[in-house]
């Protein structure tokens, strides 16, 4: 049974005091009242933060929805008459909003009470080293968790900020398909709404400035490409847009004219209103500055998450909880190791990737295998694709990317192998059920060796003991 907060003097005294519900605050929040903590947590809008309520919950549904739609016209290759789908808008919402709905009692205000944590629901504000204000109540702690994600960033276009536009807060709330979407950002949010409203029926193009995907490694983000333009997304790369006026895109080259524009440039840390420079704590731009040990410049106070400046996944902020759980409660050393850092992009094909690409290590060894050569892809169709393993030159695994069919169901054993520090003969080793997607990374793995195991030195080997066994 956990401890409860309790009032001293008209201030409530707390273990810890977490700021922001999202999935780095919740974790944080339930393993420490489990665990015999006095809890605070405060949240100023809704519980399960973003990627519950405007990011990964609601964009997987909606991605979902949109792989019905595609399954409908796809059966043609094995002897089903394809159909164009019939798409309710409206249902398809409706689809996405039930399956918040389903979630969102595990992050209730409710279960977090029942475990014992004092919710807040108000904005919070430092009002010095160690106390909090949040709706009128002023609230002391021996350690503060700063957990309050971030928000889309809004680029300095010329007219962008006066028109009407969407990011993933608003999105989710249409209730008309769009006749023609302008996703300005080629990254992973922007491409999966991308495919999601093509599919769905949207007349869709993508705006970047630079390149799609960057910080992917090429030969998937070619794979990815040519995917979507066989959707009839319309990519435009290098895209300079000069201004953005209601129902008008100017770009230097020319004019587009969408009905809706989402933006997806990014995400910056939401720090504003907290009162960090009343509590000595350092941030820029990009977020809270924070150690290995993701402690802020105030000794008593730790961020986690988006707002942490570092990489923006939910998954980032479950290990960050993790982390400040063994230093906040327990006293114990604990870091976050990047090294093994998995992402994935929930197009269709999945892009996934973990540990280091091929830029990121000179001097290494890379093995890529396409699907084309696994007989799980060609059963299902779905033979564009490969995996591209990254490797010291002593067979170290340092990173892996693939792009197919559940590639972000797969890419988990790769990063458990750069965590372990595995060489590639482990993976060799490994047998893999017949016929699965991922036998790919096996066969990869294989390839390692094939030099040696069918060198000239082995030749001369077997046919010499083949002279005297019996």
């Amino acid at each position: 049974m956990s401890r409860k907060p309790h009032l001293k003097n008209g201030i409530l005294q707390a273990d810890l005091c977490v700021i922001g519900a999202g999935s780095g605050g919740l974790s944080v929040a339930a393993g420490a009242a489990q665990m015999g903590a006095a809890v605070v947590l405060i949240e100023k809008h809704l519980m399960g933060g973003d990627c519950l309520n405007t990011g990964c919950v609601p964009s997987k549904a909606l991605l979902a929805a949109a792989h019905a739609a595609k399954a409908q016209r796809s059966g043609g290759r094995f002897g089903v008459a394809p159909v164009e789908p019939r798409v309710d808008f409206t249902q398809v919402m409706a689809h996405v909003h039930g399956v918040i709905g389903a979630i969102a009692p595990h992050d209730s205000v409710a279960r977090f009470e029942g475990l014992g944590c004092t919710i807040i629901q108000a904005p919070a504000r430092f009002t010095g080293t160690g106390e909090v204000e949040a709706g009128g109540q002023r609230i002391a702690a021996r350690r503060f968790i700063i957990a309050t994600g971030s928000r889309a960033a809004l680029p300095p276009i010329p007219g962008l900020a006066a028109t009407p536009h969407l990011t993933n807060e608003t999105l989710f709330g249409l209730r008309e398909l769009p006749r023609h979407l302008a996703v300005i950002g080629g990254g992973p949010i922007g491409l999966e709404m991308a495919q999601a409203f093509r599919r769905l029926g949207s007349q869709v193009t993508v705006l970047e400035r630079a390149t799609i995907l960057p910080k992917d490694e090429p030969e998937a983000v070619a794979v990815l490409r040519a995917a979507l333009a066989a959707e009839g997304v319309r990519i435009i790369e290098g895209a300079a847009i000069t201004r953005v006026d209601p129902g008008r895109i100017a770009l230097a080259d020319g004019t587009l004219e969408p009905s809706h524009i989402l933006v997806a440039a990014g995400r910056q840390a939401v720090v504003d209103g907290l009162g960090l420079d009343a509590a000595g704590i350092a941030f820029t731009p990009q977020g809270i500055t924070v150690d290995a040990a993701l402690r802020t410049t105030n000794p008593r106070a730790f961020a986690i998450g988006d707002c942490a400046g570092g990489p923006q996944f939910t998954h980032i902020a479950g290990a960050h909880a993790g982390v400040v759980i063994r230093r906040a409660l327990f006293g114990l050393p604990a870091k976050m190791d990047y090294r093994a850092l998995p992402w994935v992009t929930y197009t269709d094909p999945e892009l996934a990737h973990a540990g280091l690409t091929e830029a990121q290590a000179p001097g290494c060894k890379t093995l890529l295998q396409p699907f084309s050569g696994n007989d799980r892809a060609q059963a299902e169709g779905v033979s564009e694709g490969l995996i591209k393993l990254v490797l010291s030159p002593k067979g170290l695994i340092l990173g892996a990317t693939i792009i197919g069919p559940g590639a972000g169901e797969m890419i988990s054993l790769w990063g458990l192998a750069i965590q372990q520090r595995m060489k590639i003969g482990a993976i060799a080793g490994v047998t893999f059920p017949y016929p699965t997607l991922a036998e790919i990374g096996r066969r990869a793995a294989g390839a390692w060796f094939t030099p040696a195991l069918f060198g000239a030195k082995t030749r001369f080997f077997v046919g010499l003991t083949q002279r005297f066994l019996p």
